[in-house]
């Protein structure tokens, strides 16, 4: 059967997606299209030079053996790149080359113009009034060391600590942060800023918000000064742009932001951007600007869990000096889901109410102050809550609970949860083993008993018991 370069590429991303990590495979593989095979040459076009120099860099010893499996030693691989000039209306225009390893290429200049004639006008200085040095416009309280990493935010963290030590020198450019409100993109995005400002001090940092961009924008096209503007943001080394997605009500600002991009992207300098939404789903933003927003990394926050939100609370009284007991920081943590601003304005709200009435911090004064926070119910902790806790907790599906199976961890997660149903609810033996497949009330009393022997004899079996069973207690409250 003759071999198509789509069939070839096809069979190639088989075996590349089991390889890499899905997110990876989504931003770096996906875009990419099989356009020819000849003679064992496969060539695919990519999106940009930029994007042919990642894979170049991280990803060519694992495109030249997945080749190489297809059409033998001989194989070989071309890119064809996409080389945007910035007008929308041409034709695009592509450029062949061979893989050969890691090479940088002279990218096109862009349609705006870029040389500076006369002195650069900042606009964070009010007209009239002495011209002084960028001020960064960072927040100093925002650091690394403040954000707490967890499974919630780890990439985006360690994305933005690479940043910060190699601003503009990695593939992480731009970076974008995104998540819903309170999970702490601001703070990321200026910690990398802060980070940058403390080991490169003579690099030009400036935080912005994508509000105070836009009008600065305006006030400089009123002036007919917009190239004056331009031309300040192009003389930044690390640009951060809170809150991107406010730019789909300002087209012409999108124009400007284009040619501020692309000077920085291509004199290597470091973009971080934020936004509410991952930029695929950027509605009123422009095409050539999202394709740009797509060549660094765009990585989510999400809500932190009960674990990162306990370190959150206790990293917080720390560094305020308060004092709670384990108790009440567990029933904060517990309650409070939603995310990080509203966790911390509940600690707040629960000092003010203490200093006020002058009275400890104790349970019943959490429960009273969160009344206004959250949602209270008078539910009874049911045999299916326990069952999805234990599952989340151990990380067994919840479906392999009810089966027959006798893996280890799942033998261990039905027999804990047996346990806690026995403790927590008023529902008979018999009941109790009908919700784990039909199992009869002698298989719940073994269990009972073979936790009970187990939490005598294993320490972190124990701990892992005694955890859940607070877990649990929280809810009940």
């Amino acid at each position: 059967m003759t071999k198509t370069c789509d069939k070839v590429w096809d069979t190639c991303l088989s075996i590349i997606k089991d390889i890499v990590e899905w997110q990876h495979f989504k931003t770096w593989f996906e875009p990419i299209t099989p356009v020819d095979l000849k003679e064992n040459v496969l060539t695919i076009q990519v999106p940009s030079q930029f994007f042919y120099e990642y894979l170049e860099e991280h990803y060519i010893g694992l495109l030249g053996k997945t080749l190489k499996r297809e059409l033998g030693k001989e194989a070989r691989l071309e890119y064809r790149i996409m080389m945007d000039s910035g007008n929308q209306a041409s034709k695009p225009i592509t450029m062949d080359v061979p893989a050969q390893g890691y090479k940088t290429y002279t990218n096109n200049e862009m349609d705006f113009p870029l040389v500076i004639n006369n002195p650069v006008k900042n606009p964070f200085v009010i007209p009239g009034l002495k011209k002084v040095q960028i001020d960064s416009q960072l927040n100093p309280v925002y650091t690394f060391d403040a954000f707490i990493e967890g499974d919630c935010n780890r990439v985006a963290r360690r994305a933005g600590k690479t940043v910060a030590e190699k601003p503009g020198a990695t593939s992480f450019n731009p970076l974008v942060i995104y998540g819903g409100v309170g999970l702490g993109k601001t703070h990321l995005a200026q910690s990398i800023g802060n980070e940058v400002k403390r080991t490169n001090p003579n690099k030009v940092v400036l935080y912005v918000s994508s509000e105070k961009f836009i009008n600065q924008f305006t006030d400089h096209s009123r002036n007919n000064a917009i190239n004056d503007f331009i031309h300040f943001y192009q003389l930044i080394d690390v640009l951060v742009i809170d809150d991107v997605q406010f730019f789909s009500r300002a087209e012409k600002t999108q124009d400007a932001f284009f040619a501020i991009f692309n000077h920085l992207h291509q004199s290597g300098k470091q973009l971080i951007l934020t936004s509410d939404k991952p930029p695929k789903d950027l509605d009123g933003v422009q095409e050539r600007l999202l394709s740009r927003f797509r060549w660094g990394l765009s990585a989510d926050l999400q809500i932190p869990d009960y674990e990162t939100r306990i370190e959150i609370l206790e990293r917080k009284m720390k560094n305020d000096g308060l004092e709670m007991s384990r108790e009440v920081v567990k029933y904060l943590a517990y309650n409070i889901s939603s995310n990080v601003r509203e966790l911390e304005g509940a600690l707040i709200s629960l000092l003010a109410q203490s200093s006020l009435n002058k009275r400890e911090i104790d349970l019943e004064l959490a429960k009273k102050v969160l009344r206004n926070f959250v949602k209270t119910s008078s539910k009874e902790i049911t045999i299916e809550t326990i069952q999805k806790m234990v599952c989340d907790f151990f990380n067994v599906p919840y479906d392999k609970l009810l089966e027959k199976t006798r893996k280890r961890e799942v033998v261990q997660a039905r027999q804990i949860t047996m346990y806690l149903a026995k403790m927590f609810t008023k529902n008979s033996l018999k009941t109790i083993g009908e919700h784990f497949g039909g199992r009869d009330h002698t298989t719940v009393i073994h269990s009972f008993q073979t936790v009970k022997d187990l939490m005598d004899t294993d320490l972190l079996y124990r701990e892992s018991v005694m955890e859940l069973q607070q877990k649990i207690q929280l809810a009940a409250m």
